[in-house]
């Protein structure tokens, strides 16, 4: 079967928008259906305006559909793609996420497959820590957290995070792209799986 997978990214100047297409790239080729969807932003427009590169940014994705509960609903697997704010996703994600409380309520969030990669200024500012606060919220729904873990030798080479990518501000290389390429794959090959299994057991 085809697995459904919405890749779903906040991105201020750029990094984790280059980040959920490259993610978007990798599952389609292993056989995905994908929606690419950006989250709505919630910074003041004066704020974002303010700020040269990330109004460039706005403008360069604003032909991106903005995220609905309707495309969580709709996808087998997610791949949240956020920068880290002082150490946890940025409010504009989790903002997202408060509003899937109704898909929860109506056990619409289990048994879905779900991963997640972040970006940081710098190695150490909070990479990790983002991915482990965000990951209980999936534990809450009753996904299936599909981490990269140490499943390939990208991970090691991009710089060692079993959680989910990790990149430090800037443009992405190709260790960074191999590792994001693992991870998706990773996700659609879990995706199917796991709805196929749901299939079955629906039809029995």
């Amino acid at each position: 079967m085809q697995p459904k997978i919405a890749i779903v990214f906040y991105s201020t100047y750029g990094t984790n928008h280059a980040m959920a297409e490259a993610a978007a790239e990798a599952a389609r080729a292993a056989g995905a259906e994908v929606r690419l969807r950006r989250v709505a932003e919630t910074a003041p427009p004066e704020v974002v305006a303010g700020q040269e590169a990330w109004a460039a940014q706005a403008e360069k994705t604003a032909h991106i559909p903005q995220a609905t509960p309707d495309d969580i609903a709709w996808a087998d697997g997610w791949f949240f793609i956020s920068p880290t704010r002082f150490g946890s996703v940025a409010s504009q994600m989790r903002a997202f996420l408060d509003t899937l409380g109704p898909l929860w309520q109506e056990g619409r969030l289990a048994d879905r497959a779900v991963t997640a990669a972040t970006s940081a200024m710098q190695p150490h500012g909070g990479q990790e820590a983002t991915l482990l606060g965000l990951y209980p919220t999936f534990m809450h729904w009753g996904a299936v957290i599909v981490a990269p873990g140490y499943t390939d030798g990208s991970i090691f080479e991009s710089g060692g995070n079993p959680y989910g990518y990790s990149h430090t501000a800037g443009p992405l290389d190709d260790k960074a792209r191999a590792a994001l390429s693992h991870q998706a794959r990773r996700l659609v090959q879990m995706s199917r799986a796991i709805a196929s299994d749901r299939a079955h057991a629906a039809a029995a």
